[in-house]
């Protein structure tokens, strides 16, 4: 791993964050809320705020970014982000290289967050990996051969868009499972359940037999030695974990279900780290 010194960038819907990450090893983050509903040029403003803000501090040689759309990875060029309307193709990779003079990586941000895990978390010594983001959606990152696979349209690991009963996987594998199908509020159900609530604890369970029919999903595309599981819901992986593993233990494979790892991230600002571990990957 070279001592390089990185920003690491994290688009979100409702703010920008960043670090200037070496080795692993983050500085103090800047954060700056972003113009959600303002014009292409308003929100890279806020981006240059924080990157600007992070230059002042050290000396930084490459950027990555990662951002919650579909990027054209080799152009830099990101369409349709969710939550800022304006952004329907933004060519942010030339942006930054014009404003900064320094080497930039755009990617998807569930991609970047296989590549933090690969690197700094729980994938680290395994040469396959997927990092599933169980959030308000379900989003994953392929690593194979030790490589980022984001497919030709920056589009491999949507297994949120697999039909799935009545409707796609996401609509039941993720944090808005609970007001999806029982109107609830996903926060209110986390806290019933950590007071040990039955009505809670049913609805995990629940969860947790959808979460490993989407692993099983996972497993039959990829074949992977390993998942990782982040984004929200993981902090609830103790209410889950039995239903979940009753489902994975259905895998028509039994050896590959007895095989299989799936793990839960441990690790803190994950978008950040996994954006600058874009240079990690392109150096490969």
């Amino acid at each position: 791993m070279s001592n390089i010194k990185i920003i690491g960038l994290d688009l979100g819907a409702t703010n920008i964050r960043g670090a200037v990450v070496n080795d692993g090893s983050l500085s103090d983050i800047v954060s700056q809320k972003i113009r959600t509903h303002g014009s292409v040029d308003d929100v890279m403003e806020d981006i240059y705020k924080v990157t600007d803000a992070l230059l002042q501090k050290d000396k930084a040689e490459v950027i990555g970014i990662g951002v919650p759309s579909v990027v054209d990875v080799a152009e830099g060029i990101v369409y349709d982000v969710q939550n800022i309307p304006s952004w329907k193709e933004v060519h942010l990779k030339q942006l930054m290289e014009t404003r900064y003079n320094i080497p930039v990586y755009v990617n998807n941000d569930a991609n970047c967050f296989a590549l933090g895990e690969y690197y700094f978390g729980k994938g680290n010594g395994s040469d396959s990996m997927i990092g599933l983001t169980l959030g308000t959606g379900l989003g994953a990152g392929v690593m194979i051969n030790n490589r980022l696979y984001p497919g030709f349209n920056c589009g491999a690991g949507e297994f949120g868009m697999f039909p799935y009963l009545d409707n796609i996987l996401e609509y039941y594998c993720s944090g808005s499972f609970f007001s999806n199908v029982y109107g609830l509020d996903g926060v209110q159900v986390f806290e019933d359940a950590n007071r040990g609530g039955d009505h809670a604890l049913k609805l995990y369970s629940e969860l947790g037999i959808h979460i490993g029919h989407a692993i099983k999903q996972v497993m039959y595309a990829y074949d992977p030695q390993l998942i990782v599981l982040g984004g929200s819901v993981r902090h609830a992986h103790a209410f889950f974990q039995q239903t979940m593993w009753q489902e994975i233990k259905t895998f028509a494979y039994t050896k590959t279900a007895e095989r299989i790892r799936v793990e839960v991230s441990e690790l803190e600002n994950s978008g950040i780290i996994g954006a600058a571990a874009l240079y990690y990957d392109h150096q490969q």
